[in-house]
C-alpha cells in the first residue's frame, strides 16, 4: 500500500496566507525614502558621510587612533590602540615570559593602571574565588535547554545569575564592580560548559565537565576545560592569551560597547546590561566576522588549485568582488575597517602569533595563503571601488585561523570574543554609572504624514 501524501492542515494554510498578507502590509507601510536621510542630514548608523562615527560621549578607557593631525588636516597613519593610555603593542611586548597577560589587561581596564606583582596575585585570588558556578547552576541552568548557539545560551545563563544575586539591582559602583568581576570570571565556564552540553544533548556525544584550576591563566583554563585530554602547549596558551587581550576593548563607539552605555544609562541591572551587549555582539555584522572569514577561506581553498599561484588567487578574489563567487555580496571579509586605514594594530600583533602557531601546527601553507589574499585583496578592493584611501586587514582576518589552529570549534568563535570583551563592557558600564547622570536618548525625525482617524465601520 502506497503511503498517502501528507496533507497540510487547512488551519496551517490559512495561517500562511494570513502571514503573507501581514508581511506585505509591513513592507508597504515601513519603507522610508532614502533621500530623506540626506535632506534632514541624518547620520545613518551614527556615522557621517565619510563613515566616521558621530561623537556621542567621553571616555578614558581606550583610544582608537588611525590619523595624524598635520596643519589642521587628518593624515592616515599606522593604527594604534591604547588601553587606559597604554599602547596595546607595549602591553604585548611587556609580557615576555609571563602568563597572565589578559588578567593584567582586565586590571588595567577596570582600575586605570597596570598592577604590581602583589596586586596581581591578590587580583588572581579574587578572580578564582568568584569564578565558581556551583553544581546546581551547572545542572539546572547550563545543562538544560541547550542549543547550538552558545551566545544565546550565555545570555540565558547571565540573566539567570540575576536570581542568584541578593543585591542584583544595586547599581552602586562597588556592587557593580563585584558583579562585573564575577561575570568576567564566570563567562569562560558558561561558554565552554554550554558547548559541552550542546554536544552531549544535541549530538549524543560524551559529556565531560572539567573544573578550572587555580594558578592557571584564563586562557589556560579555557583550553583545559575545552579539550577532552585537557592538554595544551605553552605557545597555544600564549596565543589565546594574546587574542583575549586584543579583543578586550575597542573604544566606546563599537556596537556592543555603545549598547552597554545606552542600557546602563537607563539604570538597569548589570545582568540585563551584559545580556544586551552579548546580544549585540552576536550579530554577524559585529562579532561574527571572523567566522565569515573562515567560511570565505574554505570557499577559496576549494576553488583554487595552486595556493601559491598569485594570478589564480587574484582572479578568484576578483570573482568575489564581482559577486560571482562565495556568497555573492562582493565583500572580502576581514578586509577594511571603519576607523583604521593603513593598519589595524591588533591584526599586526595577531598575525605574528598566527605565523608562529602555523609553524607549530604544520599549517604554514595555509598561513601563506592568508598572507597572499591579504596583500592582493587590499589593492583589488581599492581598484574595484575607486578608493583613494588604503584598505587594510582587520583583526578578524586572522582570528578565525588562530582559533581553528587552537582547536576551538566554530560554535565558540563569537563566545570567545564575548569572554574577551566582558572587561571592556564592565569598564564602560562603571564609567557610565560614575560619570553620567542622564539617560541616553537620541532623536529620530518623523517623516510620515498625519492622517485623520477612520471610524471602525468606515474602514
Amino acid at each position: 500500500m502506497l503511503d498517502q501524501e501528507k496533507t497540510i492542515p487547512e488551519s496551517e494554510i490559512d495561517l500562511r496566507n494570513e502571514m503573507e498578507f501581514l508581511e506585505g502590509e509591513l513592507f508597504k507601510n515601513h519603507r522610508i525614502d532614502p533621500n530623506l536621510y540626506i535632506e534632514y542630514d541624518v547620520k545613518r548608523g551614527l556615522r557621517d558621510s565619510a563613515g566616521k562615527g558621530v561623537l556621542t560621549g567621553l571616555t578614558e578607557i581606550s583610544d582608537v587612533c588611525a590619523y595624524n593631525l598635520i596643519n589642521g588636516r587628518q593624515i592616515p597613519a599606522e593604527g594604534s590602540l591604547y588601553y587606559q593610555g597604554v599602547n596595546v603593542q607595549d602591553i604585548v611586548r611587556g609580557l615576555e615570559g609571563r602568563r597572565f597577560g589578559f588578567e593584567e589587561t582586565i586590571y588595567l581596564l577596570l582600575f586605570g593602571r597596570l598592577p604590581s606583582q602583589k596586586e596581581l596575585d591578590m587580583f588572581l585570588d579574587v578572580m578564582y574565588k568568584l569564578q565558581t558556578l556551583g553544581a546546581r547552576f551547572v545542572r539546572d541552568v547550563v545543562m538544560k535547554a541547550s542549543n547550538a548557539n552558545i551566545m544565546n545560551a550565555m545570555q540565558r545563563c547571565v540573566l539567570t545569575l540575576y536570581t542568584y544575586d541578593e543585591n542584583a539591582d544595586d547599581i552602586s559602583p562597588a556592587n557593580v564592580l563585584r558583579q562585573s568581576l564575577e561575570l568576567i570570571s564566570k563567562l569562560p565556564l558558561i561558554a565552554v560548559y554550554s558547548y559541552h552540553a550542546y554536544r552531549h544533548f544535541r549530538r549524543d556525544e560524551t559529556l565531560f565537565i572539567r573544573n578550572p584550576q587555580k594558578g592557571l591563566s584564563m586562557a589556560e583554563n579555557i583550553l583545559l576545560m575545552l579539550r577532552p585530554d585537557g592538554l595544551y602547549t605553552e605557545l597555544e596558551a600564549k596565543v589565546l592569551d594574546i587574542a583575549l587581550i586584543l579583543h578586550a576593548e575597542h573604544g566606546g563607539g563599537n556596537n556592543s560597547t555603545f549598547t552597554t552605555h545606552v542600557v546602563s544609562s537607563s539604570g538597569t541591572d548589570t545582568y540585563s546590561s551584559t545580556a544586551a551587549s552579548i546580544g549585540s555582539l552576536k550579530g554577524p555584522r559585529h562579532g561574527g566576522a571572523n567566522l565569515k572569514v573562515q567560511n570565505m577561506f574554505a570557499d577559496i581553498k576549494s576553488h583554487i588549485q595552486n595556493w601559491a599561484d598569485e594570478e589564480e588567487v587574484s582572479a578568484y578574489i576578483q570573482k568575489i568582488l564581482n559577486k560571482e563567487a562565495f556568497d555573492h555580496t562582493g565583500l572580502v571579509y576581514g578586509m577594511g575597517h571603519a576607523v583604521y586605514t593603513l593598519s589595524d594594530p591588533r591584526e599586526l600583533i595577531l598575525k605574528k602569533f598566527a605565523a608562529a602557531l602555523a609553524k607549530e601546527k604544520g599549517r604554514e601553507d595555509e598561513f601563506a595563503l592568508y598572507e597572499t589574499v591579504e596583500r592582493l585583496a587590499g589593492t583589488l578592493i581599492m581598484e574595484q571601488r575607486r578608493l583613494f584611501k588604503n584598505v587594510c586587514a582587520n583583526v578578524d582576518f586572522y582570528s578565525g585561523l588562530v582559533y581553528s589552529m587552537l582547536g576551538i570549534p566554530e560554535e565558540l568563535f563569537t563566545p570567545i570574543f564575548a569572554i574577551a570583551r566582558m572587561p571592556g563592557w564592565s569598564a564602560h558600564r562603571l564609567e557610565e554609572l560614575i560619570n553620567a547622570s542622564k539617560i541616553i536618548r537620541p532623536a529620530y525625525k518623523y517623516v510620515g504624514t498625519h492622517v485623520p482617524f477612520t471610524p471602525f465601520n468606515e474602514r
